[in-house]
């Protein structure tokens, strides 16, 4: 039997992509779609209602504070109702949504806890990350490599996950270090890690984090600090 199946897009002034990455959804492998408007000004919210989503929403701004709204969503519901896997996937268009079954599938099938999309091992779109990305990906990889003894090779947000053991981590970071934090602990709590290649193309809009300087320094220092705040903890 196919498992419960729930996906969470954390969203900000997406209503010219959303509608597409909800679309792309294989909807008879989920449950239901959850997008987290994190305080959008423009249509997101109503364009994701309008495609077949949940929309919840949260004023708080930062990555982690709209990932954590549809986690406690999914708490919220009754045991037959909770999901057994979770699916994070971005609103920009940038990942390819057809593609969740390549995730899906070493959870229901082969035991792992926890799969993160490579973007760093699958096709990528000339021009979808750009250089300060794919430098800091291979950086952030390495130190964990080094550090926690896990050999992943990018921190993309598409990325499914045992509802049981998301809860169990503890997640604490919510802005940009949470896609991180969430590897280190898998790795530290020793639960079954993998990756697979998956495609990537150019975002509908302007990357919120690598597509200003601002954004790319705030980014890259709270994976650093996130890396290395989890050392002794």
């Amino acid at each position: 039997m196919t498992p419960r199946i729930l996906v969470i897009i954390p969203a900000l002034n997406e209503e010219m992509s959303i509608g597409k990455v909800i679309a792309d959804i294989p909807h008879d492998l989920v449950s239901e779609v959850v997008v987290t408007d994190n305080g959008s000004t423009d249509r997101t919210a109503d364009v994701a209602v309008d495609a077949g989503a949940t929309v919840l929403r949260e004023e708080r701004r930062g990555y982690g504070y709209a990932c954590m709204k549809g986690i406690l969503y999914a708490l919220s519901k009754s045991d037959s109702e909770k999901p057994e896997i979770v699916v994070f996937l971005d609103g920009d268009y940038s990942d390819y949504p057809e593609e969740m079954p390549l995730l899906v599938k070493p959870i229901i099938e082969d035991g792992f806890d926890i799969i993160i999309g490579s973007r760093a091992t699958g096709e990528r779109e000339r021009g979808s990350l750009l250089p300060q990305a794919l430098f800091g990906n291979a950086l952030a990889a390495t130190l964990i490599k080094w550090l926690y003894g896990v050999g992943f090779t990018d921190l993309g947000p598409f990325r499914a996950i045992r509802f049981d053991k998301l809860q169990g981590l503890g997640m604490s970071d919510m802005t940009y270090g949470w896609t991180v934090e969430m590897q280190i602990k898998a790795a530290k709590q020793g639960l079954r890690c993998g990756e697979v290649p998956v495609s990537y193309r150019k975002r509908i809009g302007v990357s919120k984090v690598t597509g200003t300087l601002g954004g790319t320094v705030r980014a890259g220092y709270r994976i650093l600090w996130t890396i290395f705040k989890n050392i002794g903890d």
